[in-house]
């Protein structure tokens, strides 16, 4: 597990900057995916869902670092990306994102320092 805090780029900024403008998913997969490679000095895989689930994000570990054949994360990566997101724990399968725009500024904010004051809301029943 990295240790050293690391500190954002010029070129993440500005991919934080335009993903918070847009809300788009493609700038907003691409800004926490360096936000996250800043601030750990890893990379970390972050997708986007298919079909009827093409706007949801998963942030896990990439399958080079995966523990089994079926993608699971270690216990240890677990441990890592819940620290960088700030969250209480992630699932061996990953964090999972849902699709929307204050999802996408929540998880913008906690890919880039670990913390936000957004808090998105379900918007299914």
């Amino acid at each position: 597990m990295a240790t050293a805090a690391h500190s954002i780029s010029a070129q993440t900024s500005a991919l934080l900057a335009t993903a918070r403008e847009t809300l788009r998913r493609d700038d907003t997969i691409a800004a926490i995916r360096a936000a996250l490679r800043d601030r750990s000095g890893k990379s970390w895989s972050v997708t986007g869902g298919r079909g009827t689930a093409y706007g949801w994000l998963k942030i896990a570990s990439p399958k080079s670092r995966c523990a089994d054949e079926w993608g699971s994360m270690t216990a240890d990566e677990c441990a890592e990306l819940a620290r960088l997101l700030g969250l209480g724990r992630v699932h061996t399968s990953g964090e999972s994102v849902p699709s929307g725009h204050d999802y996408y500024r929540q998880y913008l904010d906690l890919a880039e320092r670990g913390e936000t004051e957004i808090k998105a809301r379900p918007y299914w029943d």
